[in-house]
């Protein structure tokens, strides 16, 4: 039945209105989920005592994702120690008795992966101005030592300013002190989706089409395996589609390290 008010049916929005959705430490009321990862999603909340949007990276605690656990506590530790305009912001870390959650600052647009899936491939100006903004986060990342390791369009933010922020530090690697070049760590191999992180010395991390070479060949990630990625994402950014893209599976791996750089398409100056 319909709401009945005193002077007629109530109005669209109360009848339209959802019902409450789970929050997550008594304040952060959860709304759409907005990514998905290997281990767990991401979702758009209110802090219902702020006042402002942010986002909830939760990952479930159970007996089978203690790989995804171990890596959101890298991740937090790593966010914890950075602070640039160009990298998404810390805002916390909150223990649940199903979830861990990593509370992010919001970027309203979202990915560039987002932007051009939506409007389309980017004019080369802007896709420049994007690209730069990017290399200052990458910078200020490499001085602190810290390789990305998956850098492509889906985890480069931007804001409703064209404010260019990287995210998503699932699989970074901080480089041994004095080894600004050789990857302390590497990850667990997969397909189609970044890696994520383990022990193995002999597994790589990243996602397939936006690795560089070095890391295919197990040598581990560096400084320059981020820059690489970067050039995959200018191609993906001018054409909609990574480099390779056309291929699939150990194929495009092979002609990463076999081609000398990733082909360019003709429409690009």
């Amino acid at each position: 039945m319909t709401p009945q008010t005193a002077s007629g049916p109530a109005p669209r929005a109360l009848r339209d209105s959802k019902p409450p959705q789970p929050t997550v430490a008594g304040k952060y009321q959860l709304g759409q989920c907005i990514g998905k990862g290997q281990f767990g999603a991401v979702f758009k909340a209110f802090d219902t005592e702020e006042g402002v949007l942010v986002a909830i990276k939760r990952i479930p605690i159970e007996d089978d994702n203690e790989a995804g656990i171990a890596d959101l506590m890298e991740e937090v530790a790593l966010l914890q120690s950075l602070s640039h305009p160009h990298i998404v912001h810390y805002e916390g870390f909150v223990v649940e008795d199903s979830c861990l959650n990593i509370i992010l600052e919001y970027v309203e647009t979202g990915s560039l992966l987002h932007v051009i899936r939506n409007y389309g491939v980017l004019k080369e100006k802007l896709a420049a101005s994007y690209v730069m903004r990017a290399l200052e986060g990458l910078v200020y990342l490499h001085d602190k030592g810290v390789v990305h390791c998956d850098i492509k369009a889906a985890n480069i933010l931007t804001n409703k300013d064209g404010c260019v922020k990287l995210s998503d530090f699932g699989v970074s690697r901080r480089l041994g002190a004095g080894a600004a070049g050789a990857a302390a760590a590497q990850a667990g191999a997969g397909a189609g989706a970044a890696v994520a992180p383990a022990a193995a010395a002999t597994n790589v991390v990243g996602t397939p089409n936006w690795m560089a070479p070095e890391i295919i060949e197990l040598s581990g990630p560096t400084l320059a395996s981020d820059i690489w990625s970067l050039g995959c994402v200018v191609i993906e950014l001018l054409t909609g589609k990574p480099p390779w893209s056309e291929w699939n599976g150990m194929t495009v791996l092979y002609k990463i390290v076999m081609e000398p750089r990733p082909p360019l398409p003709p429409s690009i100056s």
